[in-house]
C-alpha cells in the first residue's frame, strides 16, 4: 500500500521525472536515499484517459539501471524462460493477477492491460521493477531479478535535492 504523496514529495517527482507528475496516489517505495524512487498512479489520467501503468519507476538513476539491464538482452532471456519453465510462468502470471487486482481496486479499465508484457511477455523492465519494488520481494519473479540486476542506484546520494527556500532558511 503506498503512503500519501505530500508537497514535498510531489515536487521531488516531478524534478525526477523533469515534468510535472500526472495522476499520482502515493509513493509506493523509497529509496534507501528516502526519496520516492516508484509512485502509485491512478488507473485514469485528470482527463479520464486510462492510465494502465499502476507503479511508475521515477528516480532517474533506478530508470538508467532498468535501461542499462534492457540493452544486455535480459528481456529476451527471461522472455524465452517463460516458455520453458512453467513454474517461472505460473508465479508471473500470478504477479499479473495481483498487479491487476491492486490496480482495479482503484479503478477499472475498459481492457485488462498491464504494465511490462504481464503475463505472457518481458516488455519494460521499469514496470515489472517498480511492480516489484512498490509489492515487496516474492510477488513478481521478473520484476524481482530486474530489481538485483539493476544494482544499487542509489549509493551516490539522492538523485534531486530539495530545494532551497529563497528565504534562506532552507526547508527540509
Amino acid at each position: 500500500m503506498s503512503e500519501p504523496i505530500g508537497p514535498a514529495d510531489r515536487e521531488i517527482v516531478g524534478r525526477q521525472l523533469g515534468r510535472p507528475p500526472r495522476a499520482l496516489v502515493g509513493v509506493a517505495h523509497r529509496c534507501p536515499c528516502g526519496q520516492p524512487d516508484v509512485v502509485e498512479t491512478s488507473p485514469r489520467l485528470e482527463d479520464g484517459t486510462p492510465f494502465p501503468t499502476l507503479y511508475y519507476l521515477t528516480c532517474p538513476r533506478a530508470t538508467a539501471a532498468a535501461s542499462r539491464l534492457e540493452s544486455t538482452g535480459r528481456m529476451r532471456e527471461w522472455q524465452d524462460e517463460l516458455g520453458t519453465d512453467p513454474d517461472l510462468a505460473e508465479r508471473y502470471r500470478a504477479a499479473h493477477e495481483s498487479y491487476l487486482a491492486a490496480r482495479d481496486a482503484r479503478d477499472e479499465l475498459p481492457t485488462r492491460a498491464t504494465a511490462g508484457g504481464m503475463p505472457d511477455r518481458v516488455k519494460c523492465l521499469h514496470a515489472l521493477a517498480g511492480h516489484s519494488l512498490a509489492v515487496g520481494p516474492g510477488v513478481n519473479p521478473i520484476g524481482d531479478r530486474a530489481v538485483e540486476g539493476m544494482g544499487e542506484w542509489w549509493v551516490a546520494g539522492p538523485c534531486a535535492l530539495p530545494r532551497e527556500d529563497p528565504s534562506g532558511e532552507g526547508r527540509p
